[in-house]
């Protein structure tokens, strides 16, 4: 049995669970990042006042959008016309309201818990070689509880797309990969970050085998999971025990694992990038969009490319109107134009 056999033949949607963030985008250079202690590549969790402080060291004023990469690739279907929801918890005050507002624009339901904390943010610092580097605060989305994950919050969900970060709430991820079992979803897991796993591997292996059906990562990541270096030979053993594995290899393209065989799907562009942030969650709305469209795998991770690589062409993980446009022909000339993206001109 194919993962698109078990697939609901009638659900499209797909519900995003993970940290209600804003980000805050900055360019500094690697002697800012070292002045500073950032894990180059990397994710470090800290308090409000650590990013407030560097933000008074930099050397201009960072731009702040919604963020969270969870959310960023269910906006990113909602963009492509899918049907998107998205779990988490965020602050009552003006970010959690610009989240609110911002998924209500894109086409994106949200189920967000609200909380008298700040919402969280996250610190990402561009170097010049268009690498992220990320301090996060959580805020008010690490008052997620399991409790608060039940299958009412997956009604209609053909697949939950789970992001990596939830690993250092064991209880949490837990609660939302059983909530998502017991709605009838696939679950998607992205791996997140190269730390994210060396930290949770001691339970990952076990928690992949029995819940997961779609895994995705990058290189780094994929190592810190399978210890090999060779991409071919990581992604046929991060698909054991699962449905589909994804490795993203940035400019080389990506590598998808499905039932015994590997596909390499070429990336788009001439790989040049503004910045990565998001580049991996973007490739994931692409990815998934496709699947829950039935598309066939190649034509999934080739639009998967397409976003991912649009993405990089900008600061931060919000593709603009123009180069959405770009991704819409591209979706035309490859028959896979199915539904009129929400708030996006397609143009003619």
């Amino acid at each position: 049995m194919t993962i698109f056999d078990r697939l609901d033949p009638v659900k499209q949607q797909v519900a995003g669970v993970g940290s209600a963030l804003v980000d805050i985008l900055a360019r500094e250079d690697d002697a800012f990042l070292h002045a500073v202690g950032a894990l180059k590549g990397g994710m470090t969790y800290v308090d409000v006042a650590f990013i407030e402080d560097i933000i008074q060291k930099m050397s201009t004023p960072p731009q702040v959008v919604p963020g969270g990469s969870a959310c960023n690739t269910v906006v990113g279907i909602g963009q492509l016309g899918g049907k998107a929801r998205f779990v988490g918890k965020c602050g009552n005050g003006p970010m959690g309201r610009l989240l609110r507002d911002d998924l209500a624009q894109k086409g994106v339901e949200s189920l967000l818990f609200g909380s008298d904390s700040p919402t969280g943010r996250v610190l990402s610092i561009v170097t010049p070689d268009a690498q992220r580097s990320m301090f996060t605060f959580l805020g008010a989305s690490a008052e997620a509880r399991p409790d608060e994950m039940t299958p009412g919050c997956f009604v209609d969900a053909a697949v939950v797309h789970i992001e990596g970060y939830l690993l250092f709430n064991p209880d949490l991820i837990m609660a939302a990969l059983t909530a998502a079992r017991q709605a009838g979803a696939l679950v998607s897991l992205d791996l997140a970050s190269f730390n994210v796993v060396t930290e949770a591997r001691d339970i990952l292996p076990d928690l992949i085998a029995q819940n997961v059906d779609i895994l995705m990562a990058n290189e780094d990541e994929a190592f810190a999971y399978t210890g090999i270096r060779d991409v071919h030979e990581a992604v046929r053993v991060m698909a054991k025990g699962v449905g589909i594995a994804v490795l993203k290899v940035g400019a080389k393209g990506s590598l998808v694992a499905h039932d015994g065989c590997v596909l390499t799907v070429k990336a788009k562009g001439d790989g040049r990038a503004v910045d990565t942030t998001g580049a991996g969650d973007l490739w994931a709305s692409g990815f998934l969009y496709g699947l829950v469209q039935r598309l066939p795998l190649e034509q999934c991770a080739e639009l998967g490319s397409a976003c991912g690589y649009e993405v990089c062409q900008v600061m931060g993980a919000t593709i603009p109107e123009a180069r959405w446009k770009i991704i819409h022909n591209h979706r035309r000339r490859n028959g896979q134009e199915t539904l009129k993206p929400q708030g996006v001109d397609q143009g003619t």
